[in-house]
């Protein structure tokens, strides 16, 4: 997939789309459109990565970024200290559905425990 074809990446390339509820120079945020939880959130590097399969140092940066953001948007969201669950899915057989690297955030209910 090109970036071109990205939704994700069209969602950067368009500074005044109305879907983030959180943007920076590194990642923005919107609100899951199938949410599994009720608060179901995806915080996305603006740089196209297709998977974690990409990662390597040179992202050590943006993948640290990714973590304080999730932390900032449980604090707007109130589900800091209640708890929250983050998702990084990894490939097809993982429900990875967007070839665009982004970390899901659950809160807002209890979540089971995952084993």
């Amino acid at each position: 997939m090109s970036t071109s074809e990205c939704v994700f990446c069209g969602m950067v390339r368009d500074p005044i789309h109305q879907a983030p509820i959180y943007r920076d120079e590194r990642v923005f945020v919107v609100r899951d459109i199938n949410p599994k939880a009720r608060v179901h959130l995806l915080i996305i590097p603006n740089t196209h990565l297709a998977s974690l399969a990409y990662i390597g140092p040179g992202q050590l940066p943006i993948m640290g970024h990714l973590f304080v953001v999730a932390e900032e948007m449980a604090r707007r969201e109130g589900v800091t200290l209640s708890g929250y669950r983050l998702v990084l899915n990894q490939g097809a057989d993982s429900g990875q559905e967007i070839e665009h690297l982004h970390m899901h955030l659950l809160a807002g209910q209890h979540l089971g425990s995952m084993g």
